[in-house]
């Protein structure tokens, strides 16, 4: 039986979720890649307890990781009933739906019909009565606004959500989203986008308006899918996800262009002058930002998970460095 270090918590760091009363850590552990049917069991239980050993209290999920779909939570629900169970109240599990899940045309996108069924399914899979976070996974240009906001409200006052939030809404749909949610009583309480040094559409004007609302915010794909690693730094090895072009999320070759292979050659000089590797650089610049709550990273190791874990070593940017990457980036 899994015992938790005693130690958890001394090295993490914990930040306030927009105006609410939630922490979370700085670096939460994503369940996207490597928690499939494709994945081996032992190494996901390593990961989780490892994580959860170093302070990681946050565990992202949505109801379409796999593969297949629901996998991802399956394989974490049999973990958190056999092993975490008795931690529950030390953790926040978060699940999302939007994405396609089912056939019909009940499975997608953003109905009270298609949210309502994925929390019951995703709680069903995750072994537990509620979820702390439950997010709309991305806007839907045909049912209302207030419709699907009006679900995760629903969520709440359930008792199947204690938070709810939304994911990849731009900065006008996220101000209609959070209006909606205020008016009905139940905050917004944290916006997920894609976000890293090679993808920034966040600051045009999201970041902003999550400020002025008191919303935190979490990205995801900090590491550019891995652009923003070592791996490439010398071409396109076999076993990356652009060598595999396999599975959701995978790297196109024609993402990784010269002037992209040139800027992280360049933005790896100066993580190793600030004894970082540029995955730990990359990060530690997404959380310079006090707008950005927590960043998400996947881990296939515990080893991975270490080596983005000591971002926390070197969070502080000099004013020349932060000049010579927006130089690099522009």
């Amino acid at each position: 039986m899994y015992s938790a270090a005693t130690d958890r918590y001394d090295s993490m760091t914990y930040n306030r979720c927009g105006k609410s009363g939630l922490l979370l850590p700085a670096i939460s552990l994503g369940l996207w890649h490597n928690f499939g049917s494709v994945d081996d069991f032992k190494t996901m239980k390593e990961i989780i307890f490892h994580a959860f050993d170093k302070g990681i209290t946050h565990f992202d999920l949505a109801n379409n990781y796999g593969p297949p779909p629901g996998q991802a939570e399956t394989n974490f629900g049999k973990i958190l009933k056999k092993d975490l169970h008795k931690y529950r109240d030390e953790m926040i599990i978060s699940s999302k739906a939007g994405w396609s899940m089912w056939p019909g045309p009940y499975g997608n996108f953003g109905s009270r019909k298609y949210l309502m069924a994925s929390i019951d399914q995703s709680l069903k899979r995750l072994c537990t009565d509620y979820v702390d976070i439950f997010y709309s996974h991305r806007p839907d240009p045909e049912t209302p606004m207030e419709e699907t906001m009006m679900a995760l409200d629903q969520m709440v006052r359930a008792g199947k959500a204690l938070y709810v939030g939304i994911s990849s809404y731009n900065a006008e749909q996220t101000k209609e989203a959070v209006d909606i949610l205020n008016s009905l009583g139940t905050p917004c309480l944290i916006h997920q986008p894609k976000y890293s040094m090679l993808v920034r559409w966040v600051e045009d004007g999201l970041l902003d308006v999550l400020e002025q609302k008191g919303v935190g915010s979490i990205a995801f794909s900090p590491l550019g899918q891995g652009l923003l690693t070592n791996k490439y730094l010398n071409g396109i090895p076999v076993e990356s996800r652009a060598g595999r072009r396999l599975g959701n999320g995978a790297i196109l070759h024609s993402d990784i262009s010269p002037d992209v292979l040139r800027k992280i050659g360049l933005l790896n000089e100066i993580a190793l002058r600030r004894n970082q590797t540029l995955a730990q650089m990359a990060i530690a610049w997404l959380l310079k930002d006090s707008r950005v709550t927590s960043v998400l990273v996947g881990a296939s190791s515990t080893a991975q998970l270490d080596d983005n874990l000591r971002c926390l070593n070197n969070l502080k940017f000099l004013p020349a460095e932060l000049a010579e990457i927006e130089l690099i980036l522009h």
